[in-house]
């Protein structure tokens, strides 16, 4: 597997595991799920680490579907090389500390960190384009 891929299945990992911490909030806030509450969608009360949690997956989530696709294009172009692995693997723990970041109520950071992943997908980019 080459190293895109390799960080691709990782980000992939990370963003899929990031809805556990938002779990852990709702249960230790507020119990496990009743029957009304599958009836009755309204949010729960949370703290604002479980708000954070919330945010933390919902924007793994929007940045991974370009930064896959741009790793699955660059692989099956054959454009895929040491600088699309050095985005990749950059992505990958960008997106790693924004989730501990983002978790832990970091600001300024937090953004520095979305920016620099952000800056990994354009990179990506340009190596398939050029």
């Amino acid at each position: 597997m080459s190293t895109d891929l390799k960080y691709l299945a990782l980000t992939a990992m990370l963003t899929a595991a990031l809805w556990i911490p938002y779990v852990v909030a709702q249960v230790t806030t507020n119990g496990f799920l009743t029957p009304p509450n599958y009836v009755d969608p309204t949010p729960r009360p949370l703290p604002l680490w479980g708000k954070r949690a919330d945010r933390t997956y919902i924007n793994a989530v929007e940045v991974f579907a370009p930064f896959a696709a741009l790793v699955i294009v660059a692989h099956l172009a054959g454009k895929a090389d040491a600088m699309t692995a050095f985005w990749a693997m950059s992505f990958f723990w960008l997106r790693l500390l924004h989730a501990i970041v983002y978790l832990l109520g970091v600001p300024y950071v937090r953004t520095l960190l979305f920016v620099l992943g952000f800056v990994c997908v354009v990179g990506i980019f340009w190596e398939v384009v050029r």
